[in-house]
């Protein structure tokens, strides 16, 4: 077995990762082997790295290449289509085995670095929105709205017909993603909401709860604040029967593929932006990493791989 170059877990680096060399990856029957040119981090992988990897491995959920070997089962698409691809490990290499059932081919008028930006955030606002049922015409609260997921988020919601609430501490570029309101706390907001995509947890959380309307749901879909939700259930009992909260979970509804294929068409269309707000080489993950834990980064942060 060869080597290929990868970030790699490293408790002792600054960020928790460091660029080395990892063992080739030996594709299963169903997955292709991909030549990966950009991959992408997400505030959770980064916040949790330590309890999801151990020392040595590889992590990363997205990487965006291209098919060097198609899939031994004929399952997937063939050598040279250029991919976006998910995975719970492993993305963060020069070399990737994806599951045939969690990538989509890109488009022709999509490059890798935008790619790379769309399986777990896209995914996630995608799933997280549809939970909440039909939104046309309703309004829709949308906290921590400048991060990777909900700037995706806010513009599937206006696509879906919402009225979207955006709540963020840094607001800049919502209103042109198609929030109706742009907050940057949740006492600006004056009137009840038919549902919250709320990605900080905490406080947040439960005020956000606060301002459903009977009936209302809050999809619990991300922690960035890393703080425990404390709700009183009483309060809300009289003041927004049979309002609800769920905790979201992205992969209850099987493969990534096909939903990846939905936004990737999305952006070759022009009807969607993978708002990637920084891009640089993965020889800068540790400055691209502290970016992005330090909310820094609106939207995305996207590494080019290089070999």
């Amino acid at each position: 077995m060869g080597t290929m170059r990868a970030l790699l877990h490293d408790p002792d680096a600054p960020g928790g990762l460091r660029l080395g060399d990892a063992p080739d990856p030996e594709p299963g029957p169903g997955q292709a082997l991909v030549a990966v040119d950009a991959v992408s981090l997400n505030l959770g992988e980064l916040a949790y790295l330590a309890d999801r990897h151990a020392p040595g491995a590889v992590p990363g959920w997205d990487a965006a290449g291209t098919v060097l070997a198609a899939a031994a089962d004929g399952s997937g698409p063939p050598p040279g289509a250029r991919v976006a691809t998910f995975g719970w490990s492993g993305g963060w290499a020069t070399r990737r085995a994806a599951d045939t059932g969690q990538l989509a081919v890109v488009p022709v008028a999509v490059d890798a670095w935008e790619a790379a930006a769309v399986p777990v955030a896209g995914v996630t606002a995608l799933r997280s929105l549809r939970a909440l049922g039909p939104v046309i015409g309703r309004r829709v609260l949308i906290t921590g709205a400048s991060g990777g997921v909900g700037r995706f988020a806010v513009q599937l919601a206006a696509r879906a017909g919402a009225h979207v609430v955006a709540a963020a501490r840094d607001p800049e570029g919502l209103a042109g993603l198609g929030a109706a309101e742009v907050v940057r706390d949740l006492s600006e907001v004056r009137e009840p909401v038919a549902g919250v995509l709320d990605h900080v947890g905490g406080d947040v959380l439960a005020q956000a709860y606060a301002l459903l309307s009977p009936g209302g749901v809050a999809q619990s879909v991300g922690m960035a604040s890393q703080a425990p939700t404390t709700i009183d259930f009483e309060a809300a009992r009289v003041r927004a029967g049979g309002s609800r909260i769920e905790a979201f979970g992205v992969g209850a509804d099987g493969d990534f593929g096909p939903d990846v294929a939905t936004l990737l068409g999305l952006l070759a269309d022009g009807a969607l932006d993978p708002q990637v707000g920084w891009r640089g080489g993965w020889e800068r993950v540790e400055e691209a990493a502290a970016a992005l834990l330090g909310r820094r980064i609106r939207g995305k942060a996207v590494l080019e791989v290089t070999g």
